[in-house]
């Protein structure tokens, strides 16, 4: 789908389930690729477009201006908040997407991307997955930078990649700005990988997957860029699983 925006052509591709009919509301995921990156680079290594066959909801994949997204550290200087929240709109205006179960998740730069939307886009997500992906740079170390209005996370964060201290300080930093509290003790996993739960205080949850194996990329890929086979965990499946619980 193609639209004008800023002055310049952007598109979006969709995927719609076998049995989407346009009477029906369903619930979107608006994916992000990685830089430099498009649409297809990141539904064949996330396989979103099968899971939705599989779980009936929509995907949206928005192409970032020359291969990126405006994200918090990188890359370029397009509105591509102001791009996303106009994808948005058609989604749920002419595809009928549910407003209230509208979600983000993204690889690398789509995943900085999601906490930039979570925080500059207040009320219109119910959670969002970061997948090798962080709350970072001169934005997010602003102490006022932080959603208004409640927005899950669930992030996968690979003990092996370059960008790991980074992403460790990020989500620990959206946490102390929520007054989010653990909710039980770590949870191990195969693997060493560990899952931590907290609440937080405007009834938001956070869920950190930390996989002391896993480089950067996408946990369980078995195919595209950025794959990562070996992880230990599906990211796909497991930020499905958080989305559906958790509609705004």
């Amino acid at each position: 789908m193609n639209l004008e925006f800023g002055g310049k052509q952007r598109s979006y591709v969709v995927h719609t389930p076998p049995s989407y009919a346009d009477s029906t509301s369903l619930p979107l995921v608006v994916a992000m690729h990685s830089f430099p990156g498009d649409a297809a680079q990141i539904a064949t290594t996330t396989g979103l477009n099968a899971k939705a066959d599989k779980e009936n909801f929509l995907v949206v994949y928005p192409e970032g201006y020359s291969s990126a997204y405006n994200a918090l550290v990188c890359c370029g200087t397009e509105d591509d908040v102001g791009f996303i929240r106009t994808v948005i709109a058609e989604m749920t205006t002419q595809w009928k997407a549910d407003p209230q179960r509208v979600y983000a998740t993204g690889m690398s730069n789509g995943g900085d991307m999601s906490y930039k939307l979570a925080v500059e886009l207040p009320g219109t997500f119910a959670a969002i997955a970061p997948v090798s992906g962080g709350f970072i740079g001169a934005k997010a170390a602003d102490a006022a930078y932080k959603p208004t209005t409640p927005v899950s996370v669930i992030t996968f964060l690979g003990g092996k990649d370059r960008y790991i201290s980074q992403f460790d300080a990020g989500i620990t930093q959206w946490q102390q700005r929520l007054a989010c509290a653990p909710t039980g003790a770590p949870a191990s996993l195969a693997q060493g990988i560990t899952l931590t739960k907290a609440t937080c205080g405007d009834g938001s949850e956070v869920h950190v997957y930390r996989l002391p194996e896993m480089g950067h990329g996408w946990a369980g890929a078995e195919q595209g860029v950025l794959s990562e086979p070996n992880a230990g965990v599906d990211a796909t499946d497991l930020l499905w699983d958080f989305f559906k619980v958790h509609p705004k």
